[in-house]
């Protein structure tokens, strides 16, 4: 699983059936930083993944990817290789906040 930062969604009218009826989130990946672990830093990438929680933009959540993607609900039949599975409340590293959910 991965950390990333909800930053928008997408909207597809013409798609995969089993598409039908899915929130699909734009999701800027978070690094610790190397240089101040206490601190977040954002990945080169985006990733576009399936929502299963109800994310929204502006939340951190736990997203994963490839084959796993698909145990989260009921995402067998589901062509994704990125799925939302956690909105994230707090994250520690060290013993140290980092991150505290408003």
């Amino acid at each position: 699983m991965f950390l990333a930062e909800v930053i928008g969604q997408v909207v597809a009218t013409k798609k995969d059936e089993h598409l039908t009826g899915r929130k699909l989130l734009i999701l800027r990946p978070k690094l610790v930083d190397e240089k101040d672990n206490k601190q977040f830093k954002n990945g080169q990438n985006t990733v576009v993944a399936i929502d299963t929680v109800g994310a929204g933009v502006g939340e951190l959540v736990l997203f994963c990817q490839g084959s796993s993607a698909r145990q989260a609900g009921d995402l067998k039949p589901v062509p994704v290789d990125a799925a939302v599975v956690a909105i994230v409340d707090r994250v520690e590293v060290l013993g140290t906040t980092v991150y505290k959910n408003q």
